[in-house]
C-alpha cells in the first residue's frame, strides 16, 4: 500500500520580508498553518497530526521571534521524519525563505512604525542586517527563495501559488451565482449585482405561480423571449470579460446575485443557466436565497 504524503512547508526569512501574507496564501491553498510554534511541541504536533490523518499539508511560520527553533528545528523535523517513514506516512518538507533588500525592509518597518525584534533599543538598520546573519544558513537550506523588494501582495502570492499549487488541486477562484428577492434585501457579499425585474413575471401565471425558476415551465417560461435571451448573452458577455480580471487580482471567490422580486421566479432561472454555464470555466456553486422562503408564502396564501 502507498504512504500517504504530508507536505510540510517551513515558512521563513527576514522580519518584514510578507510572512503574513504568504501564509494567508498557504491557507487559501488548503495548508493547516501555524505561526511560531515552540519546538517541544512540534513532536507531539506530529503525534497529532499523524493520528488525526486528515491533514496532509501543513505549513510552519519559523522567525527570529523563536530563535531557539533555529537550533533545534532541523534535528526535531529529521527525528520526526523518521518516525512516519516506519509508519504509513512520508513527509514531504521544502524550505521557503522570503528575503528583501535592507532598504526595502527599512522602508517597510518606518511605514508600519513596528520595532525589529533584534533592534528594540538600538538602530533599526543594526537589528536587519544582524538578522540576516543569523538567517543565512536557513536560506541556504531552503528550496524555494523569494525576493519580495519590488513585488506586491498579490505578486507575491501568485508566486507562491506557481510554486506550491498541485495542478490536480481544486482551483483556488471561485464562483458563487446567488438568487435573491429584493424584498428580502441585497445580499451583504455580493460582489456583482443584477436586476432581472424587467423580465416578464411568471408569478402572474396561476400555473406557474406556485413553482421556483428550477422548475421546466417557469424555467422556459423566462427564457422563451427576446428580452431575455438579448439580455442574458450580455451578462454572459460582460462576465467573460470581467472575471478573469478578478482572478488575476488575487481575488479567491466571486459572488454574482441576481435578483427579482420574490426571489422565487426569474432570478432562479437566470441563475441556474448562469451557473451551468459558468461552470465550462470556472468552480461554481449555485444558491437561491430566498426562493423557498418565497414559495412558502405563496402557496400559504393560494391555500386560504
Amino acid at each position: 500500500m502507498a504512504k500517504k504524503v504530508l507536505n510540510l512547508v517551513i515558512v521563513t526569512g527576514m522580519s518584514g520580508a510578507g510572512k503574513t501574507v504568504a501564509m494567508q496564501s498557504f491557507e487559501d491553498l488548503g495548508y493547516f498553518c501555524i505561526d511560531n510554534m515552540p519546538p517541544n511541541l512540534l513532536p507531539k504536533f506530529w503525534e497529532l497530526v499523524h493520528e488525526s490523518g486528515k491533514i496532509n499539508k501543513v505549513a510552519l511560520v519559523v522567525d527570529i521571534r523563536s530563535r531557539a527553533f533555529y537550533d533545534e528545528i532541523f534535528s526535531m523535523l529529521a527525528e520526526a521524519q523518521v518516525d512516519e517513514q516506519e509508519k504509513d506516512q512520508k513527509v514531504e518538507m521544502k524550505i521557503m525563505f522570503l528575503d528583501a533588500s535592507d532598504e526595502e525592509l527599512v522602508s517597510r518597518y518606518k511605514e508600519t512604525r513596528r520595532s525589529h525584534p533584534l533592534a528594540m533599543e538600538g538602530r533599526l538598520l543594526d537589528g536587519i542586517r544582524k538578522e540576516r546573519e543569523l538567517l543565512d544558513e536557513m536560506k541556504s537550506r531552503a528550496q524555494v527563495v523569494i525576493d519580495t523588494t519590488e513585488l506586491s501582495p498579490r505578486q507575491l502570492r501568485e508566486q507562491i501559488f506557481d510554486n506550491f499549487q498541485e495542478s490536480s488541486e481544486v482551483p483556488t477562484f471561485h464562483v458563487e451565482v446567488m438568487s435573491f428577492g429584493f424584498k428580502y434585501g441585497l445580499p451583504i457579499d455580493a460582489d456583482v449585482v443584477m436586476d432581472v425585474r424587467f423580465l416578464r413575471n411568471p408569478y402572474y401565471v396561476d400555473a406557474l405561480k406556485s413553482q421556483t425558476g428550477k422548475d421546466k415551465p417557469v424555467y422556459d417560461y423566462v427564457m422563451d423571449s427576446p428580452e431575455t435571451e438579448t439580455f442574458y448573452k450580455k451578462l454572459y458577455d460582460l462576465l467573460e470579460y470581467i472575471l478573469p480580471g478578478y482572478e488575476k487580482e488575487g481575488k479567491t471567490s466571486l459572488t454574482i446575485a441576481i435578483g427579482c422580486t420574490g426571489g422565487q421566479h426569474r432570478s432562479v432561472a437566470i441563475t441556474e443557466r448562469l451557473g451551468k454555464d459558468l461552470k465550462d470555466q470556472y468552480y461554481v456553486d449555485i444558491t437561491h436565497r430566498d426562493m423557498e422562503k418565497s414559495q412558502k408564502k405563496v402557496i400559504k396564501h393560494g391555500s386560504q
